[in-house]
Order: structure tokens, then C-alpha cells, then sequence
């Protein structure tokens, strides 16, 4: 994970600094999980293949496009280190990729448009060879219309373009099915997010078949556990409830973003369970500081551009999300 966000995993107390689901796994993930542990003796079938067949089913793309791996961050750190030479952002975006480009322009949302962007205005500098779209946006939560997406992929062949649909379980037009159409296309996707397997550790590409093939032969032949395969197959075969799921996780953001409102707090639109709030006059990283001794992990974006009071919001369990409020208004 970025560097700065690093460290949360031993935090005692309401953690909302990694966008993680305040709901566990669902029931039929952990009744799948613990039935796997008895077996845990022996290695999955190679490369994941049940878990890559029912991805490659729901997708809509050949098993042959797909490569399964330990988290999604692996995935996109190896892709950086083959494109990474130049890339470019739509920013603010996740902290990950301005970390493992070796460099990278930008192109700024702006805080006066909501965060909005009509990807037709989208310009791609000469000698770029990665552009990242993450959908929805990472930290604001918003989402993007994909439909310009074809468009740009005919017109700079040479460059590869990298949709991230970490919370695609969440909202969002997802591109995934596309990718045989498309030489120079690739999706990366998580199940830590609106799935709530983040300590399974599971994330997925769909490429272009030989850059599949390539990762596939370079990694290890085994990447998940068996108990996080078994989990993952079951989530993904109650695709149902994680929609029924998202909604109540968007319910809970949007209600805490109104009573931050109430308390003088500008807070942006989004389609997730996260969202951008803006604390101004007050500074994000000592309001996070102090929220922090008091038993709350957060998230200021510390991107001088938007200023000190910018700070990401994810919502928690609602008897948690009151917890916070009223630490905030003690505070504000």
C-alpha cells in the first residue's frame, strides 16, 4: 500500500484511514473459508483456474485474459515496472501510483467541478506510456463515463491505458469485457473493497492475453490461499447481496457527509462509500492527529493544491460513524 498509509493494521479503534468495508465477509465466505482449512495442506489448482473460469465467466472474457495474484497493489506494481517509464494521472487518484511511476504528468481534477472530468477532454502527452483512469475515483469517489474510453485507445495505440476498478462493486461503468477488443487495454480489480476480502488478499487483471500469459508465467503458480480462493468463490457467486450491500454502505456515507455538512464541513459528491471533505480553516493532518488519540484512524490528503483542510471520509458501521461525529464536534 502507499507509504503513508501504511501502519493501520495494528490500530486499536475505529479505522478509516484505507477505505477498508466496515462489513465482514459474507456468511457463505467464511462458511467457505473454514471448510478449505482442513485442506489447507495441499496447494490450490495452479494459476487459481476455478476462481480465473468464474471470473472469466462474469466478465464476459476467455479464462485466458485473466490473471489472478495476492492483492491487486502486486499487480499493478509488476505492470508499472514493465510500462511505468512515464505516466499519466487523472489526480488527485491513489496514492499508490504516483509512488511506483518512475514519472508521471498529470491531469488535475478540480475541486470547483466536483471532481468531474469528461474523459473526451482527456489529453495524453507525447511519450506517455501508462495512463491511469481509476474508476470510481480514489479519493473522491466519483465516477467517471467511460464511453470516450475507445475513442483514446485508437488514437494513442502505442500507449497502454490502465483502468483501476478497485470499487467497481460500488458504482461505476466498468470496461473489463472490453479488453479483446482492445490491444493496449488493461483492468485491474480488487475483492478487498466492496467484497470485504481485504484480509484474503485477492486481486484480478483482465489484459490482453500474451501480457496475461507473461504475468501468469512469471508469478507464482499458487498466488492464494486456499481459504482466500474458497472465500472469493463464494463471494463472487452472491454478487447479489455485495449490490444490496453497496447501497447500504452508500446510505451510511451519504448521512455522514450531511451531518458534516451540519458542522461547517464542505463535503464533495460521490457514488462510494467514501468521499473528500474539506475541513478549512482547520488542518487535516493535526484534525486527523488529534482524532487519532482519540481513537480514530483517518485520512488528510496532504495535497497542498486543495490545501491543509482536505481529508478523505469513509464511512464506518452507523454507532461508529456517531462515534466520530461526536469526537468531531468536539473538536471543530
Amino acid at each position: 500500500m502507499p507509504k503513508q498509509e501504511k501502519g493501520g493494521g495494528t490500530f486499536e479503534g475505529i479505522k478509516l484511514l484505507l477505505c477498508e468495508n466496515p462489513l465482514p465477509p459474507l456468511d457463505e465466505a467464511i462458511a467457505a473459508a473454514r471448510a478449505e482449512l482442513p485442506r489447507s495442506n495441499y496447494y490450490t489448482e495452479p494459476y487459481s483456474a476455478p476462481l480465473r473460469e468464474l471470473i472469466a465467466e462474469r466478465v464476459g472474457v476467455p479464462i485466458s485474459f485473466i490473471h489472478i495474484n495476492a492483492g491487486s497493489e502486486l499487480i499493478l506494481r509488476q505492470l508499472f515496472d514493465r510500462f511505468g517509464r512515464q505516466a499519466h494521472l487523472l489526480t488527485p487518484t491513489y496514492g499508490l501510483f504516483p509512488e511506483i511511476a518512475q514519472r508521471y504528468t498529470e491531469t488535475y481534477l478540480q475541486p470547483g467541478d466536483d471532481f468531474a472530468f469528461d474523459l473526451r477532454d482527456f489529453e495524453i502527452p507525447v511519450g506517455t506510456t501508462i495512463a491511469v483512469i481509476v474508476n470510481p475515483n480514489n479519493p473522491n469517489g466519483g465516477t467517471f463515463d467511460m464511453s470516450p474510453l475507445p475513442a483514446l485507445l485508437r488514437k494513442h495505440p502505442d500507449t497502454w491505458f490502465l483502468v483501476d476498478e478497485a470499487f467497481i462493486g460500488l458504482a461505476g461503468e466498468s470496461v473489463a469485457h472490453w479488453v479483446p477488443q482492445h490491444s493496449n487495454l488493461i483492468v485491474t480489480r480488487t475483492l478487498s473493497k466492496a467484497h470485504s476480502l481485504a484480509g484474503f488478499r485477492v486481486g484480478y487483471a483482465v489484459l490482453p492475453e500474451r501480457l496475461a500469459h507473461e504475468l501468469n508465467d512469471h508469478n507464482d503458480a499458487y498466488p492464494l490461499a486456499r481459504v482466500s480462493q474458497a472465500a472469493a468463490i463464494a463471494t463472487l457467486e452472491h454478487e447479489a447481496k455485495i449490490a444490496d450491500r453497496a447501497l447500504q454502505l452508500k446510505s451510511w456515507a451519504e448521512a455522514l457527509a450531511e451531518e458534516l455538512k451540519g458542522l461547517g464541513v464542505r463535503t464533495y459528491p460521490s457514488d462510494t462509500y467514501f468521499f473528500l471533505a474539506d475541513f478549512a480553516p482547520h488542518d487535516a493532518a493535526e484534525l486527523a492527529e488529534a482524532m487519532k488519540q482519540r481513537g480514530v484512524l483517518l485520512k488528510p490528503l496532504n495535497d497542498p493544491r486543495l490545501g491543509k483542510g482536505f481529508m478523505r471520509i469513509t464511512t464506518a458501521l452507523p454507532e461508529d460513524n456517531e462515534r466520530v461525529l461526536q469526537i468531531m464536534r468536539e473538536l471543530l
